[in-house]
């Protein structure tokens, strides 16, 4: 048996290293990128500064099997995140919390409308926005509509393309409110960078002698599937195949396209020691852009000049160069994503995991445990004897 994985990023990695390690069987790793990495693909720009090329990815679990797993492979550092948004021309914490209220109310106003959130929500540290709109009291529904119109009804509108009614509610519960002053964007026990960067990470899970990665190839040239079997290059395939990449391309767009969200990065370099007070600061009310990231401060690193990404939400339709970042999670896309899983369910030899097969907006640790519960399968059925 040997098994062809598509596609190098974390998902592909951790179960290329599985089968690898764990059933001994040969892999081949194709990705039509020229990196390994997926989209957690970091490097460092000609100005010495660790940048990661489709965006911020910061490892936060409370899970303590998901920390000690990718410490196997990479020393990691300690790291916080804190974010700002710019409403109204101040900057002020994201999540929001007290500081916000302090931020744009009077004291007085401010002691107020603290006390009755304390009050209203009891022994609650946080709470979704969707809370505070709906709250009996008139003026906690006051400043949750001042939050909603000045910052998650116009970003997320930015960032999908579509009217907030149109957005799954999941998303815009992803930012809470903290009824504290607590900072910072994640809550998790474990938040984290790999020391030497994620390509370094990536790479030394996959640095087995039964994995082989071949960059630069466009799986879906050669792969095909007729009558629920797998083909490659018109011949049955009887490999194990791992597919971590856009589902419904897999299937020549039988019923459609999946709809998702991209990214247009303009990157910038200023020969300043500080761009930012903090790491990211999003943007709601500007247009074009939703956030600036300032890649010298993920981590903090001590060179001169300071190099930022200005983020802009576009529209993706699958063209070749294009990057499908976020699925678009509504009730039309979902019953059309279930059309292929069906499909997929009918290929023996086929594995659909990650986020882009799974049509799931998943974070770092919602990645590993998906590629993790795939492995156990796998170990199951093709494990040493």
């Amino acid at each position: 048996m040997k098994a062809l994985v598509i596609g190098a990023g974390l998902t592909g990695a951790v179960i290329a290293r599985c089968l690898a390690e764990e059933c001994n069987i040969q892999v081949t790793v194709y990705d039509r990128r020229d990196h390994i990495g997926g989209n957690m693909y970091d490097y460092y720009d000609e100005h010495h500064i660790l940048v990661h090329k489709y965006g911020p990815h910061i490892f936060h679990t409370n899970d303590k099997k998901l920390f000690d797993y990718v410490n196997q492979f990479a020393k990691w550092n300690h790291f916080k995140m804190i974010c700002r948004s710019s409403i109204n021309g101040k900057i002020t914490p994201i999540p929001f919390n007290f500081q916000t209220i302090d931020d744009f109310y009077s004291p007085e106003e401010a002691a107020d409308l603290k006390n009755r959130l304390i009050k209203y929500f009891g022994d609650k540290k946080k709470v979704t926005v969707f809370e505070v709109l709906q709250a009996k009291e008139e003026k906690i529904r006051a400043y949750g509509q001042f939050l909603f119109e000045n910052d998650y009804k116009p970003y997320t509108s930015k960032q999908w393309g579509l009217s907030y009614s149109e957005i799954d509610t999941s998303i815009l519960e992803r930012v809470p409110l903290r009824l504290t002053y607590e900072d910072g964007y994640f809550d998790d026990k474990y938040q984290a960078l790999p020391e030497h960067g994620y390509t370094e990470f990536l790479k030394a899970i996959f640095d087995h002698p039964n994995i082989k990665i071949e960059l630069g190839i466009e799986a879906l040239d050669h792969l095909k599937i007729d009558n629920n079997v797998m083909l490659i290059d018109g011949k049955p395939c009887n490999m194990l195949v791992i597919y971590t990449g856009v589902l419904e391309e897999l299937f020549s767009l039988k019923y459609g396209r999946l709809p998702y969200r991209s990214l247009a990065f303009e990157w910038k370099f200023e020969n300043i020691n500080s761009k930012q007070t903090v790491p990211m600061i999003a943007y709601p009310q500007v247009n074009g852009f939703t956030r600036i990231i300032e890649y010298k401060k993920l981590p903090k690193q001590d060179v001169n000049g300071t190099t930022y990404a200005i983020e802009f939400p576009i529209s993706y339709t699958g063209a070749r160069g294009e990057e499908p970042y976020y699925p678009v999670l509504n009730k039309k896309s979902q019953i059309l994503y279930n059309k292929y899983l069906t499909r997929v369910k009918k290929v023996e030899n086929l594995f659909c995991a990650g986020r882009l097969a799974d049509f799931k907006y998943y974070n770092m640790d919602q990645v590993l445990v998906r590629a993790l519960e795939v492995c156990e399968t796998l170990k199951r059925k093709y494990g040493k004897a």
